[in-house]
Protein backbone atom coordinates (compact mmCIF):
# COMPACT_ATOMS: atom_id res chain seq x y z
CA UNK A 1 0.00 0.00 0.00
CA UNK A 2 3.27 2.36 0.78
CA UNK A 3 4.07 2.17 -3.39
CA UNK A 4 0.18 3.40 -4.11
CA UNK A 5 0.28 5.75 -1.24
CA UNK A 6 3.40 7.75 -2.01
CA UNK A 7 2.54 7.95 -6.13
CA UNK A 8 -0.69 9.48 -4.97
CA UNK A 9 1.15 11.74 -2.66
CA UNK A 10 3.50 12.65 -5.89
CA UNK A 11 0.51 13.00 -7.87
CA UNK A 12 -1.60 15.34 -5.63
CA UNK A 13 1.85 17.37 -5.58
CA UNK A 14 2.32 17.83 -9.15
CA UNK A 15 -1.54 18.97 -9.21
CA UNK A 16 -1.21 21.44 -7.04
CA UNK A 17 2.66 22.55 -8.52
CA UNK A 18 1.55 22.63 -12.01
CA UNK A 19 3.98 19.73 -12.74
CA UNK A 20 2.89 18.24 -16.17
CA UNK A 21 5.23 15.28 -16.80
CA UNK A 22 5.73 12.17 -14.66
CA UNK A 23 7.99 8.70 -15.25
CA UNK A 24 6.93 5.97 -13.86
CA UNK A 25 8.80 2.77 -12.37
CA UNK A 26 6.52 -0.53 -12.70
CA UNK A 27 7.15 -4.04 -12.95
CA UNK A 28 6.61 -6.56 -15.11
CA UNK A 29 5.17 -8.14 -12.20
CA UNK A 30 1.49 -6.27 -13.22
CA UNK A 31 0.72 -9.07 -15.41
CA UNK A 32 0.72 -11.63 -13.04
CA UNK A 33 1.08 -15.37 -14.44
CA UNK A 34 0.85 -14.06 -17.79
CA UNK A 35 -0.51 -16.23 -20.83
CA UNK A 36 1.16 -14.78 -23.65
CA UNK A 37 4.77 -14.68 -23.93
CA UNK A 38 6.75 -12.49 -24.69
CA UNK A 39 4.61 -10.27 -23.10
CA UNK A 40 3.07 -7.43 -24.91
CA UNK A 41 1.75 -3.94 -23.07
CA UNK A 42 -2.02 -4.81 -24.07
CA UNK A 43 -1.90 -8.61 -22.94
CA UNK A 44 -4.60 -9.55 -21.17
CA UNK A 45 -4.06 -9.05 -16.90
CA UNK A 46 -4.87 -12.54 -14.91
CA UNK A 47 -5.26 -12.43 -11.17
CA UNK A 48 -2.78 -10.87 -9.70
CA UNK A 49 -0.29 -13.23 -7.66
CA UNK A 50 1.84 -10.31 -5.76
CA UNK A 51 0.71 -7.61 -3.36
CA UNK A 52 4.16 -5.24 -5.00
CA UNK A 53 2.23 -6.24 -8.64
CA UNK A 54 -0.80 -5.20 -7.58
CA UNK A 55 0.23 -2.09 -5.84
CA UNK A 56 2.01 -0.79 -9.07
CA UNK A 57 -0.74 -2.00 -11.23
CA UNK A 58 -3.11 0.41 -9.04
CA UNK A 59 0.00 3.01 -9.31
CA UNK A 60 -0.71 2.72 -12.97
CA UNK A 61 -3.87 3.35 -12.44
CA UNK A 62 -4.03 6.69 -10.61
CA UNK A 63 -1.41 8.04 -13.24
CA UNK A 64 -4.02 7.22 -16.08
CA UNK A 65 -6.53 9.15 -14.02
CA UNK A 66 -4.38 12.02 -13.64
CA UNK A 67 -3.22 12.07 -17.19
CA UNK A 68 -6.82 12.35 -17.79
CA UNK A 69 -7.88 14.14 -15.59
CA UNK A 70 -5.43 17.04 -15.29
CA UNK A 71 -3.47 17.02 -19.16
CA UNK A 72 -0.45 15.36 -17.76
CA UNK A 73 1.94 13.57 -19.65
CA UNK A 74 2.81 9.67 -18.37
CA UNK A 75 5.19 7.64 -19.40
CA UNK A 76 4.89 3.94 -17.54
CA UNK A 77 7.63 1.56 -17.36
CA UNK A 78 7.38 -1.76 -16.98
CA UNK A 79 10.84 -3.62 -16.09
CA UNK A 80 12.06 -6.77 -15.88
CA UNK A 81 14.59 -7.16 -12.95
CA UNK A 82 17.36 -4.40 -13.18
CA UNK A 83 20.79 -5.69 -12.84
CA UNK A 84 24.25 -3.48 -12.67
CA UNK A 85 25.91 -1.22 -9.90
CA UNK A 86 24.58 -0.34 -6.65
CA UNK A 87 22.54 -3.69 -6.60
CA UNK A 88 21.51 -4.41 -3.32
CA UNK A 89 18.93 -7.22 -3.46
CA UNK A 90 18.23 -10.14 -6.32
CA UNK A 91 19.14 -13.84 -6.89
CA UNK A 92 23.16 -12.81 -7.68
CA UNK A 93 23.44 -10.71 -4.33
CA UNK A 94 21.63 -13.72 -2.74
CA UNK A 95 23.73 -16.37 -4.46
CA UNK A 96 27.02 -14.01 -4.25
CA UNK A 97 26.71 -13.52 -0.34
CA UNK A 98 25.82 -17.61 -0.15
CA UNK A 99 28.95 -18.56 -1.81
CA UNK A 100 31.01 -16.10 0.43
CA UNK A 101 30.43 -17.40 2.93
CA UNK A 102 30.23 -21.31 1.75
CA UNK A 103 32.38 -21.65 -1.54
CA UNK A 104 31.19 -25.25 -1.52
CA UNK A 105 27.23 -25.16 -1.56
CA UNK A 106 24.53 -23.29 -3.21
CA UNK A 107 20.85 -23.11 -1.73
CA UNK A 108 18.26 -22.37 -5.00
CA UNK A 109 14.92 -21.58 -4.89
CA UNK A 110 12.86 -23.40 -6.71
CA UNK A 111 13.59 -26.20 -9.08
CA UNK A 112 16.08 -24.05 -11.10
CA UNK A 113 13.73 -23.73 -14.16
CA UNK A 114 12.25 -20.93 -13.99
CA UNK A 115 12.61 -18.53 -16.88
CA UNK A 116 13.47 -14.98 -16.22
CA UNK A 117 14.44 -11.76 -17.47
CA UNK A 118 16.99 -9.05 -16.45
CA UNK A 119 17.91 -5.77 -18.12
CA UNK A 120 21.13 -3.48 -17.04
CA UNK A 121 20.90 -0.72 -15.67
CA UNK A 122 22.08 1.82 -17.88
CA UNK A 123 19.97 0.19 -20.44
CA UNK A 124 16.93 0.75 -18.69
CA UNK A 125 17.93 4.40 -17.70
CA UNK A 126 18.81 5.17 -21.55
CA UNK A 127 15.39 3.71 -22.95
CA UNK A 128 13.35 5.82 -20.03
CA UNK A 129 15.29 9.19 -21.16
CA UNK A 130 15.32 8.04 -25.27
CA UNK A 131 11.67 8.14 -24.71
CA UNK A 132 10.90 10.93 -22.32
CA UNK A 133 12.97 13.36 -24.77
CA UNK A 134 10.49 12.11 -27.70
CA UNK A 135 7.59 13.22 -25.49
CA UNK A 136 5.33 10.09 -27.38
CA UNK A 137 3.25 10.81 -24.62
CA UNK A 138 2.02 14.12 -26.09
CA UNK A 139 0.47 13.03 -29.09
CA UNK A 140 -1.43 9.07 -27.35
CA UNK A 141 -4.75 9.84 -27.41
CA UNK A 142 -5.22 9.38 -23.51
CA UNK A 143 -1.65 11.12 -22.92
CA UNK A 144 -0.04 7.94 -21.03
CA UNK A 145 1.66 5.73 -22.94
CA UNK A 146 3.47 2.47 -21.67
CA UNK A 147 6.18 -0.06 -22.47
CA UNK A 148 7.78 -3.00 -21.65
CA UNK A 149 11.58 -2.53 -20.41
CA UNK A 150 13.61 -6.06 -21.16
CA UNK A 151 15.61 -7.57 -23.30
CA UNK A 152 14.99 -10.26 -26.31
CA UNK A 153 16.30 -13.16 -24.24
CA UNK A 154 15.58 -14.99 -20.69
CA UNK A 155 17.43 -17.32 -18.82
CA UNK A 156 16.55 -19.99 -16.55
CA UNK A 157 17.44 -19.67 -12.93
CA UNK A 158 20.08 -22.95 -12.94
CA UNK A 159 21.52 -21.06 -16.09
CA UNK A 160 22.51 -18.11 -13.98
CA UNK A 161 23.23 -20.02 -11.12
CA UNK A 162 26.29 -21.49 -13.99
CA UNK A 163 27.21 -17.90 -15.31
CA UNK A 164 27.79 -16.76 -11.49
CA UNK A 165 29.77 -19.76 -10.63
CA UNK A 166 31.88 -20.07 -13.51
CA UNK A 167 32.60 -16.28 -13.10
CA UNK A 168 33.47 -16.75 -9.54
CA UNK A 169 35.25 -19.90 -10.37
CA UNK A 170 33.52 -22.10 -8.22
CA UNK A 171 31.69 -25.57 -8.51
CA UNK A 172 29.84 -26.04 -4.97
CA UNK A 173 26.97 -28.49 -4.92
CA UNK A 174 23.87 -27.46 -5.87
CA UNK A 175 20.79 -27.81 -3.13
CA UNK A 176 17.33 -26.96 -4.85
CA UNK A 177 14.26 -26.72 -2.80
CA UNK A 178 12.16 -28.06 -5.51
CA UNK A 179 8.78 -27.38 -7.38
CA UNK A 180 7.99 -24.68 -10.28
CA UNK A 181 8.56 -21.31 -8.36
CA UNK A 182 10.76 -20.08 -5.34
CA UNK A 183 8.48 -18.05 -3.11
CA UNK A 184 4.32 -17.28 -2.96
CA UNK A 185 4.10 -14.63 -5.76
CA UNK A 186 6.79 -15.65 -8.00
CA UNK A 187 6.15 -15.91 -11.39
CA UNK A 188 7.94 -19.08 -12.86
CA UNK A 189 8.20 -17.25 -16.75
CA UNK A 190 8.78 -13.84 -16.94
CA UNK A 191 9.77 -12.30 -20.82
CA UNK A 192 8.10 -9.07 -22.27
CA UNK A 193 7.63 -8.03 -25.63
CA UNK A 194 9.73 -5.03 -25.96
CA UNK A 195 8.75 -4.45 -29.26
CA UNK A 196 7.18 -1.18 -28.81
CA UNK A 197 10.29 0.48 -27.34
CA UNK A 198 12.57 -0.47 -29.75
CA UNK A 199 10.33 0.08 -32.46
CA UNK A 200 11.47 3.75 -31.45
CA UNK A 201 14.85 3.06 -31.76
CA UNK A 202 16.33 2.23 -28.65
CA UNK A 203 17.95 -1.28 -27.85
CA UNK A 204 19.64 -3.23 -25.17
CA UNK A 205 23.44 -2.74 -25.10
CA UNK A 206 24.45 -6.34 -22.86
CA UNK A 207 23.02 -9.26 -22.62
CA UNK A 208 21.52 -10.80 -19.48
CA UNK A 209 24.88 -12.58 -18.73
CA UNK A 210 26.70 -9.66 -19.56
CA UNK A 211 24.69 -8.03 -17.11
CA UNK A 212 25.20 -10.78 -14.28
CA UNK A 213 28.92 -10.44 -14.90
CA UNK A 214 29.17 -6.52 -14.28
CA UNK A 215 27.13 -6.97 -11.18
CA UNK A 216 29.39 -9.85 -9.74
CA UNK A 217 32.29 -7.32 -10.89
CA UNK A 218 30.53 -4.23 -8.85
CA UNK A 219 30.16 -6.61 -5.65
CA UNK A 220 33.10 -8.13 -5.60
CA UNK A 221 34.70 -4.04 -5.48
CA UNK A 222 31.89 -3.42 -3.03
CA UNK A 223 32.57 -5.31 -0.01
CA UNK A 224 30.59 -2.88 2.20
CA UNK A 225 27.18 -4.16 0.33
CA UNK A 226 27.72 -7.45 1.97
CA UNK A 227 29.00 -6.35 5.21
CA UNK A 228 25.67 -4.03 5.48
CA UNK A 229 24.04 -7.08 4.84
CA UNK A 230 25.03 -9.29 7.23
Amino acid sequence: HQNTIATFNVLEAMRANAIKGIAFSSTGSVYGEATVFPTPEDAPFPIQTSLYGASKLAGEGLICAYCEGFGFEGYIFRFVSILGERYTHGHVFDFYRQLLEHPDHLRVLGDGTQRKSYLYVRDCIDAMLHVIQLRTAAQAKHRVEIYNLGTTEYVEVKDSVRIICNALGLNPRIEYTGGDRGWVGDNPFIFLDTTKIRATGWSAKLTIEQGIIRTLNWLQANRWVYDRRK
